[in-house]
């Protein structure tokens, strides 16, 4: 039986996160900082940095 994969079958979905103050968009940035890659989340309007989007609220 040659189907497609389970993978391939599931809907890709992203979920989109905005800011709670300025009703921007928040994307997820990676820096590279003290020979560490990091993690970021930051708002593009009002230039606000978290560690994830979650901590925006």
């Amino acid at each position: 039986m040659a189907g497609a994969s389970k993978n391939s079958r599931s809907a890709v979905a992203t979920h989109k996160f905005f800011c709670p103050d300025c009703g921007g968009e928040i994307v997820m940035k990676t820096m590279y900082e003290s020979g560490r890659l990091k993690n970021i989340a930051e708002c593009s309007k009002c230039k606000r940095v978290e560690r994830r989007p979650k901590d925006f609220k």
